[in-house]
């Protein structure tokens, strides 16, 4: 297939020779490999095949992609270790993770992904195009049947155990017109090569297929590396799908081409959060979760600051069950109340429809060659692995006697109310247990399929071999490959997909393990480009993708969306809202403990005046647990317990615990942050709870080195968000956040120093501008003169300085006064109960006849100070009431 000629054929060879000498295995013998296209001889033993001399040929794409290489390098491992590593630091850079059970205090999982890309010829892509397409269309057909007369059923073309018995179908459903006229939008059909070298089809997804995003990251990294052979193929583009998919959506929601679309996701726990983040992203669509969403009349809304707004069609990545709590599972805090009742009115479009689960089971292959004949007149073009429910009884007496050669599979899978399990290999049983399933399948026929096993074909893999030295093994694939909708009312394919990778026993899911690698589909030649062009969908395809359209993910742009304000959920406020205040929470607390542990080490040690600032400072912050003795009775107790406070995780108040608050909030909100944002964030929390800075008894020099270091990323993490994220109303609340906190600590800081009698000594005067971050501009505009109002000027009234209780006031109330255009301008009052500190005078704080060294003196700053605090409580609670829930009424929540 697209073998070159053997003049273009001689130096391409040459460089094949060189890397084949790198690979340590070779595909298993009677396994089709993808390296050299064809199957491996039969002569070796079943996996344990060594490659005892080089072969002579490889297949005609990966001759394409080997060539351009020959003049950019020699092939050799260095090069390749070099491009392994640059595409792990991608992957690290770029914050893409797949975490199996993700939780708050566990590392995020990277993504896995391959050197070398699955490479298909155009003839290989045509067989699988036209048969995904094919069999989509008959999808849509049986469920259009299944939700309709039923007939496949009463004809008994279909067992009713696998419509209506099944656990996934919703008879809520049946009767209900699909939004816009179709019911899928669409599917991923997982594929294998067989030994025959055609691909068969290993089972289909319906409910909420995932590999849309990470497909898009995958090619993005590895066309990168290899950017010559990427144009020598050439290899088809990816952006066109998916323009295609939410044109699709759009022109058959009720709202058509201006309708609002939504991205469902689980949310920040789920395995695949930051594929739903970047779609969310790439599509210019609104990421939101269950509770972001609430119906009203039947019609479906999001919470946001600028009220409930209509959502007219949702992208679902969340399984049908926990769609909707009151119909379908009570216990569900992933779906929205009233959701279903919303689709049957046809007010929203849901991609895909809910109740398509059924298609997913693997008894469904085995009827689907009969159902293409009667519900298409046509032969499927692309065969499925031959399937046997077990609920038949002559399908039963038949494969049960040879269960040793087929795969045992749930019928419902991924369900909990039938009996489910993870597929087993027959030939991997003894005798016993042969069985033993066999005795299960009699006692529960329905809920078992058998299919048979294929030898997966092999992809070559860049791996660390046993001896610890990389080298080229091959280890078997699976591809998934998407149909999405167009609006023209057919189906087009995304031209690539995701290749998943597994061990040399058995294809290994992402869940346990397993690889992923990008997928080239070679571009046919000019004059077959033209006919494909016709041919590409199964009705007028959509405007072909310009020819600058690169590999990378561009993003699609949307003529409406560039008028529109973006939108801010409820709970996308209120986690930017606390991002801001945690990240200020832990910039202060840091200087704090940096300046306590300071203090304790120098020659101020034993100032009690300081000594009880320092107590009272970490015990009001929580920094140090009830009963500790104060700094002034046992320093070294008191710093110990100041240090041990960093990493309790128990302690709500701690460094570490607000440090990870801060990613926590972070992570609900990804889609709004940059890669390197993201980065900086991982990389602080990591940094900071790294075991090494744990130890039962930690030097004091290297606890202060390390929270310089977190000091120093704190530092950089605010300059991005001061100056990489759009500030719209989110950001606004983002940076009010870090204001309240601020203005509350500050204030309380200082009122805590004056009472103490600090300003009139020089060490607790350095101290207070030390936790204010402002004695190189103390020094710099006053230099020596170290009187309470020049200190008032700079820590209160200023107008310049970032760390004056004046300026963060002033910033505080401009901020809420532009959020006025929300809520009937509810914050204005607001922004006027902050004091406006600017506009006072030094003096008119610390009069001049004040004696300073006198503790508990009244002074009018008192009042300014507690008028501060007040504020910043007072304005953050009504900030909560206000924006962060919605308990507007309505004549009906959902359908009567």
């Amino acid at each position: 297939m697209n073998e070159p000629s053997p003049q273009q054929d001689r130096a391409p060879q040459a460089e094949a020779m060189k890397w084949l000498s790198l690979q340590q295995e070779r595909a298993p013998a009677g396994h089709w490999d993808e390296l050299r296209g064809e199957v491996a001889p039969s002569a070796e033993a079943p996996h344990a095949a060594k490659l005892a001399k080089p072969p002579r040929s490889v297949s005609g794409p990966w001759q394409t992609f080997i060539g351009p290489l020959a003049s950019e390098t020699t092939g050799q491992l260095p090069d390749l270790n070099t491009r392994m590593a640059n595409l792990q630091r991608q992957v690290r850079d770029n914050g893409i993770t797949y975490n199996v059970y993700a939780a708050a205090d566990q590392p995020q999982r990277p993504w896995s992904l391959d050197l070398f890309p699955l490479m298909l010829g155009h003839q290989d892509w045509q067989q699988i195009e036209a048969g995904v397409m094919q069999r989509m269309q008959l999808l849509e057909r049986i469920m259009a049947d299944a939700y309709g007369p039923q007939q496949l059923v009463l004809s008994g073309q279909l067992p009713a155990a696998l419509v209506q018995g099944h656990p996934a179908y919703l008879p809520a459903m049946h009767g209900v017109p699909p939004v816009g006229g179709r019911y899928l939008s669409l599917a991923a059909f997982d594929l294998a090569r067989g030994p025959d070298g055609c691909w068969w089809l290993l089972s289909q997804r319906t409910q909420a297929p995932s590999g849309l995003g990470y497909l898009l990251e995958n090619r993005q990294i590895v066309s990168r590396l290899f950017p010559q052979a990427f144009e020598a193929l050439p290899v088809q583009r990816l952006a066109e799908t998916y323009r295609t998919l939410i044109d699709s959506i759009k022109a058959r929601s009720p709202a058509g081409a201006s309708a609002h679309i939504a991205l469902l996701t689980p949310g920040p726990y789920n395995e695949t959060y930051f594929e739903h983040a970047y779609l969310a992203r790439y599509l210019g669509l609104s990421l939101v979760q269950g509770n972001d969403l609430t119906v009203r009349d039947e019609k479906l809304y999001l919470k946001t600051l600028q009220g409930l707004q209509p959502v007219h069609g949702l992208l679902k990545r969340v399984d049908d069950d926990w769609l909707d709590p009151l119909e379908m599972r009570a216990d569900s805090t992933l779906g929205v109340p009233g959701l279903l009742q919303a689709v049957r009115s046809g007010n929203v479009l849901v991609a895909n429809t809910p109740g398509s689960g059924f298609l997913e089971s693997n008894a469904l292959l085995g009827f689907m060659p009969a159902l293409a004949r009667d519900l298409l007149g046509e032969e499927l073009q692309l065969p499925a692995i031959p399937s046997w429910w077990c609920g038949e009884a002559a399908a039963l007496q038949d494969v049960l006697p040879r269960i040793s050669s087929y795969v045992i599979k749930p019928t419902y899978p991924y369900n909990t109310d039938r009996q489910s399990f993870e597929p087993v290999q027959g030939h991997t049983l003894s005798r016993r247990e042969q069985d033993e399933w066999a005795g299960r399948i009699l006692r529960d026929p329905d809920a078992h399929t058998l299919q048979s096993w294929l030898p997966l074909s092999h992809q070559p893999t860049w791996q660390t071999g046993t001896d610890g030295a990389p080298c080229i093994q091959s280890r078997p694939v699976v591809l998934r490959v998407f149909a999405v909708a167009d609006a023209q009312g057919g189906w087009q394919v995304l031209p690539g997909g995701l290749a998943r990778l597994g061990t040399r026993e058995g294809i290994a899911s992402m869940q346990r393990g397993g690889s992923s690698a990008d997928v080239w589909v070679q571009n046919p030649t000019p004059d077959a480009a033209q006919s494909q062009s016709q041919t590409q969908s199964s009705s007028p395809s959509p405007t072909s993708p310009p020819p600058a359209l690169q590999a990378q993910a561009e993003p699609i742009p949307d003529a409406t969306s560039l008028q529109r304000q973006r939108l801010v959920t409820s709970r996308a406020a209120e986690n930017l809202f606390w991002m801001g205040r945690y990240t200020e929470r832990t910039e202060n607390t840091l200087r704090l403990v940096r300046l306590s542990l300071e203090i304790l080490s120098s020659e101020n040690q034993n100032l009690p005046g300081l000594l009880q600032f320092i107590t009272r400072m970490a015990t009001r912050h929580g920094l140090v647990r009830a009963g500790v003795p104060a700094a002034s009775q046992a320093h070294r107790v008191f710093e110990r317990s100041l240090i041990a406070g960093l990493w309790d995780k128990e302690l709500a108040t701690s460094v570490g615990f607000n440090l990870r608050a801060v990613r926590l909030a972070a992570a609900s909100v990804r889609e709004r942050l940059s890669p390197e944002h993201w980065r900086l964030l991982e990389q602080a929390e990591s940094r900071f709870f790294s075991p090494e800075h744990q130890s039962a008894a930690p030097d004091t020099l290297a606890v202060q080195r390390l929270l310089a270091d977190t000091s120093q990323m704190l530092a950089a993490l605010t300059g991005a968000q001061t100056d990489r994220m759009s500030r719209d109303d989110g950001w606004r609340l983002l940076s009010i956040g870090r204001h309240i906190e601020r203005l509350e600590f500050l204030s309380s800081a200082l009122c805590e120093a004056v009472q103490l009698g600090l300003i009139g000594e020089q060490a607790g005067f350095d101290a207070v501008l030390d936790l204010f971050d402002s004695t190189i501009s103390f020094h710099a505009q006053y230099q020596q003169s170290r009187t309470p109002q020049a200190l008032m000027d700079l820590l209160v009234t200023h107008s310049d300085n970032p760390r004056s209780l004046g300026w963060v006031a002033h910033t505080l109330r401009s901020r809420l006064r532009r959020m006025g255009h929300l809520a009937d301008g509810a914050t204005t009052p607001m922004a006027e109960r902050v004091p406006q500190l600017i506009e006072m005078t030094p003096e008119s704080l610390w009069p001049l006849a004040n004696n300073p060294a006198q503790p508990g003196n009244t002074l009018p700053l008192h009042a300014a100070l507690v008028q501060c605090q007040t504020a910043a409580r007072e304005v953050s609670d009504q900030l909560c009431g206000l924006f962060f829930t919605h308990s507007g009424e309505a004549r009906y929540s959902v359908g009567a």
